[in-house]
């Protein structure tokens, strides 16, 4: 049943992002203002949770013409996974793709990025079958300095817990 769900979600993902490939053959992703939002993010990091040492680190690069921004990150115990995330033309809304190599998948199926700000939503489900809301918070706090946010909603939004505070330190060059 996960596997059928995940393959459905991930044909999901690709035909969104293969319609992204499809608008960008007239209008360059890497010309449209919108799509460049991210950018501040797009490099080597470290990564810690607040007042600790280097638990993770983290390579965020551009694909497909510059229309997707990949995230590829490495943490402790042996455990990596990969974001992907998109800015739709058609909603003028972006989407996210989240995976692990524990099994965890997650899409992200609204978004909004703003003057260093990014928000994403989507919904999962919990141990129980019930609706789950999540929302990631990727924001910049100056030019060497990201932190990303991990929060969990049962209660359609209205309320959020809080899973993980971590901060991105750019990697020397």
């Amino acid at each position: 049943m996960k596997i059928k769900r995940f393959s459905y979600t991930l044909i999901a993902v690709i035909v969104a992002f293969a319609s992204l490939t499809a608008w960008s053959e007239n209008n360059r992703c890497s010309d449209n203002l919108a799509s460049r939002q991210l950018d501040y993010w797009v490099g080597d990091w470290s990564i810690s949770a607040p007042g600790s040492a280097e638990s993770a680190s983290s390579r965020i690069t551009l694909s497909l013409d510059k229309c997707v921004v990949v995230e590829n990150w490495h943490g402790e115990k042996e455990h990596f996974g990969q974001n992907i995330f998109g800015y739709n033309p058609e909603s003028k809304s972006w989407m996210g793709f989240f995976a692990d190599n524990r099994g965890h998948v997650h899409v992200f199926d609204h978004g909004q990025v703003t003057g260093g700000k990014a928000e994403f939503e989507g919904p999962s489900r919990g141990d129980n079958g019930e609706v789950i809301l999540n929302r990631i918070r990727i924001v910049k706090l100056g030019p060497g300095k990201v932190e990303q946010t991990w929060d969990k909603s049962s209660d359609n939004g209205a309320t959020w817990k809080p899973q993980f505070r971590l901060e991105y330190t750019r990697k020397s060059s």
